[in-house]
């Protein structure tokens, strides 16, 4: 057994692995005679990992969930998903996944970690090919089931995030993280990310467990304090906007810190 790469179970039949390899979290859900894997990690090393801490637990069939279209959540797909294997994504990411270029990720990567730049460089890409746009639930053997969501646009304009109803578990994707700031890229929606978490919360029981794309399962009171900081990093957008505030004054006054939010920042003033 490998304290990095085998799930820890969290809730009835619901699994976390968290890889040490960028903090990324995969959630496994079971049922008698079937299986839901959420996100797949980066590279064919990683999937086959994952595919061995899989079949630890269960070898029934397994039907995959990519909570949006960002590489360390999605490019393991190959690797885990059989000829006939049921791919989810919302319609953005599949998309998105789809114009994935491994061989550029490599070198985006080859600096600061050169053996995941290595593994992205031979990674195929698996195309979603069942897709979301607002919603769907999905059947565990007629045992169990999840509900997929799409509440709005946030850290991509694909997020997904997942409810395992009868467990009191909610999986939020890269909407929520833990250990480290929200990740504004140059695809995410800072005046949106707030009021797509607002959503996520009606989802959360009180005593709810929410499993982050990166970093530790954490309470509703944590995803209730992360959605206060990402709305007043919106207001702060919109009033630095209206008021003619450079970027890098509006982004120093963020909850998150200037460089985390220098992107969310000039992406906002574009928007507005």
């Amino acid at each position: 057994m490998n304290e990095h790469t085998d799930f820890r179970e969290i809730a009835d039949r619901v699994y976390v692995l968290r890889h040490p390899v960028l903090d990324v979290n995969v959630t496994l859900v079971t049922a008698p005679g079937a299986a839901l894997v959420v996100d797949t990690l980066s590279t064919v090393a990683q999937a086959q990992e994952l595919a061995t801490a899989i079949r630890r637990i269960t070898r029934d069939p397994v039907t995959i969930v990519n909570t949006h279209h960002h590489f360390d959540h999605c490019f393991g797909n190959a690797t885990l998903a059989g000829p006939g294997t049921p791919v989810w994504a919302h319609e953005d990411a599949a998309r998105q996944i789809a114009e994935s270029r491994p061989e550029l990720l490599a070198g985006e990567w080859q600096a600061s970690h050169p053996e995941l730049a290595a593994g992205l460089a031979g990674v195929t890409v698996r195309v979603p090919d069942r897709l979301v746009r607002r919603g769907t639930t999905i059947d565990l053997a007629g045992l169990r089931s999840v509900t997929v969501r799409h509440l709005g646009r946030g850290h991509t304009s694909g997020d997904l995030v997942v409810v395992i109803g009868d467990a009191g578990v909610v999986l939020a994707g890269d909407l929520v993280e833990q250990g480290a700031p929200p990740a504004y890229g140059d695809d995410a929606y800072p005046l949106e990310w707030p009021g797509t978490v607002a959503a996520l919360l009606d989802l959360i029981p009180p005593d709810g467990t929410v499993v982050p794309g990166h970093g530790a399962p954490v309470d509703r009171a944590f995803v209730v304090a992360q959605q206060e900081q990402l709305r007043d990093l919106e207001q702060l957008i919109r009033t630095g906007h209206a008021d003619g505030a450079t970027v890098e004054d509006t982004a120093g006054r963020s909850p998150f810190g200037v460089e985390a939010s220098l992107v969310a920042v000039r992406r906002g003033y574009a928007a507005l």
